[in-house]
């Protein structure tokens, strides 16, 4: 699968969708859905949040098509308005209440690993890279793969939440910290990512 980021569409195609050519708009849909679908899941976690999520991104991307001016990759545009619902959706009261909800308050959702990922680590030949970024809070999945996939600074990721940068930092630490238990459930080993 490409990454978002480096989806490009060619200006006809564009000029076509802007007019309302459904055939066009078809050929963008397919070009960018299922980078888009996956970067939307991997951020909040949850398939059916995702794809509400997903539905919006994609409407925004028709809605807003005449406003795009083609200095980057479509995909590189789509990505930014893709991550901008995840965090708008990770900072919703909506979220919190749901998890207040699930009996968590916000504090507790920094550490919340979800009642069905419990489960002991795998062993090292079976590492399921899904499972162990589930078992980060909302938050923290969101930082790591913002920082480690998608290659954002620590600067932009704070400025995203609307936090310092040792917001950003921090998360980053705690959810590495995490990762390697998950991974190395005997202890050891070196950090991720030097911060």
């Amino acid at each position: 699968m490409t990454r978002l980021v480096e989806i490009e569409v060619s200006h006809d195609l564009l000029e076509r969708a802007r007019r309302g050519d459904e055939r066009a708009q078809a050929e963008i849909y397919t070009a960018v859905a299922s980078s888009t679908f996956a970067l939307i899941r991997r951020l909040v976690g949850h398939r059916t949040i995702a794809e509400d999520l997903f539905q919006d991104t994609m409407m925004t991307l028709y809605e807003r098509l005449t406003e795009y001016r083609g200095e980057a990759p479509l995909g590189a545009w789509l990505r930014q308005i893709a991550i901008s619902k995840c965090l708008m959706f990770l900072r919703s009261p909506w979220q919190r209440a749901r998890l207040r909800l699930e009996g968590m308050s916000a504090e507790d959702a920094q550490t919340h690993v979800p009642t069905l990922l419990t489960t002991a680590a795998p062993r090292e030949e079976s590492f399921d890279v899904e499972r162990a970024l589930a078992s980060l809070s909302p938050t923290a999945r969101a930082v790591v793969w913002l920082y480690e996939v998608e290659g954002y600074s620590h600067q932009e990721i704070a400025r995203s939440f609307g936090r310092s940068i040792s917001f950003s930092k921090s998360q980053l630490a705690r959810a590495h910290a995490r990762l390697r238990e998950w991974f190395e459930p005997n202890g050891g080993g070196q950090a991720c990512t030097p911060i």
